[in-house]
């Protein structure tokens, strides 16, 4: 039994023995750090090596408990836009408008498909706040997401068309519209994964929640801001719950700040009506398609999802990508900054690499230990993300969000010591 700062926590599930120091690591972090419940799994190559998880004495949470991944999600898209790539159906450097002839309006039409999957389409916010109700599925094929995007204009924080913002929201909306007008079964996101990966992957992501799996879903509690910045006061060797110390927080608050303050969507209205964190756990939203921040999972399905990605697309038999989807998904990383420099491809997934010795510290932050990794992260700590070479699916899935924890390091623990593992047995 762990104890945690929000009482016991019995970890759980199995470590191949190469990976022990892995569980170690997830049963000393459960113990001491600001955790309520959390799931680790990897694979490498075709066998699940790792499949960790907590429990508490009064809550039911187990490894197929769904939850919440916010941005981590954002690769699902990807997925599904490089599907209708390998169906021949879309073309990234082509305008989003050869697709979707009503989004040219309002200086859209040159747009292109990578450019938004780059987070380079100028539209972090829209002009009015969306509805939840409005991001119901049947709400999305009457077109009342659709209608709102189609009369935007791109804005760039300095003016100049082309600059990469993070789009964290809006991206999945204006790529579930693009979508659902190609597919051949004219399907939201949410239906391709459900029907083209969970189904033959038998693997856990939800975008849009019916009503028969709410149970299912845990909710998730954000980590007191006030109780995160007091706590970055002690030193790690008195068990500081939270990854980083004052300074380090400081320094990475400073880099992204700024930008933050230039930003496009500073004074634009909320992305969703009545938007907070804890309209994330609300049925309202968590029934609704926002593909790049309400994605329910395990971190067993996101794992396995990962661990066909880097296998190359397929998955015991199944092709969920075709070789030349896959190498499209992956193709043509463009360097840029995004508060600071990310790396990302043309279909909108980041590549993380080695940082050069002029990096900022947010740069060695992102890359530093996840090296050769590709996928992306969600708010508070969750990670998609999969590393081709070395052929490991990885995937963390906490309920406890560290929102200070910008790049989502206390995860990156675990994928730094799964490289260890690996290494020390070459």
């Amino acid at each position: 039994m762990s104890k945690s700062s929000h009482g016991l926590l019995k970890v759980n599930g199995t470590a191949a023995p190469k990976f022990t120091s892995v569980r170690n690591l997830f049963e000393r972090n459960m113990n001491t750090a600001a955790e309520k419940n959390a799931q680790l799994c990897v694979y490498i190559g075709q066998e699940k090596v790792i499949d960790l998880w907590t429990s508490g004495p009064d809550q039911d949470f187990g490894p197929d408990t769904l939850v919440n991944i916010f941005s981590s999600g954002k690769s699902l898209e990807s997925i599904a836009i490089a599907a209708l790539f390998g169906q021949g159906l879309i073309q990234y450097d082509q305008p989003i408008a050869t697709y979707w002839p009503e989004f040219s309006q309002n200086g859209k039409a040159d747009l292109t498909v990578a450019q938004l999957m780059r987070h380079e389409a100028g539209l972090v916010a829209f002009d009015v706040s969306i509805k939840p109700q409005d991001l119901l599925r049947q709400s999305i094929k009457d077109n009342r997401v659709g209608e709102i995007i189609e009369r935007q204009t791109p804005r760039y924080p300095s003016g100049v068309a082309g600059q990469r913002e993070y789009h964290a929201v809006t991206r999945g909306w204006i790529v579930n519209e693009l979508f659902r007008r190609l597919d051949p079964s004219n399907r939201t996101i949410g239906e391709y994964v459900s029907q083209a990966l969970n189904g033959p992957l038998q693997a856990d992501a939800v975008i849009g929640v019916e009503q028969p799996q709410l149970d299912s879903v845990n909710p998730v509690f954000p980590l007191n801001v006030g109780f995160h910045l007091r706590q970055t006061c002690r030193p790690a060797f008195l068990g500081r719950p939270v990854q980083h110390n004052f300074f380090q927080l400081a320094g990475n608050l400073v880099g992204i700040l700024p930008n933050f303050r230039r930003g496009t969507a500073r004074g634009a209205p909320s992305p969703i009506k009545g938007l907070t964190l804890d309209l994330f756990n609300d049925p309202s939203l968590v029934m609704g398609e926002t593909p790049s921040a309400n994605t329910h999972a395990s971190a067993r399905g996101m794992a396995k999802i990962a661990a066909t990605l880097a296998n190359g697309g397929q998955w015991q038999g199944v092709e969920i990508l075709s070789p030349s989807a896959w190498q499209a998904l992956h193709a043509n990383p463009k360097d840029a900054a995004m508060g600071f420099k990310t790396t990302f491809t043309q279909g909108g997934i980041a590549k993380f690499s080695t940082p050069t010795n002029g990096s900022s510290r947010l740069e060695r932050a992102l890359n530093q230990g996840r090296e050769g990794f590709y996928g992306w992260m969600g708010l508070g700590g969750s990670i998609f993300q999969w590393h081709p070479e070395k052929q490991i699916g990885f995937s963390f899935v906490p309920t406890s969000l560290h929102v200070l924890d910008l790049v989502n390091e206390r995860a990156k623990t675990y994928q730094k010591e799964v490289l260890n593992c690996l290494d020390a047995t070459h």
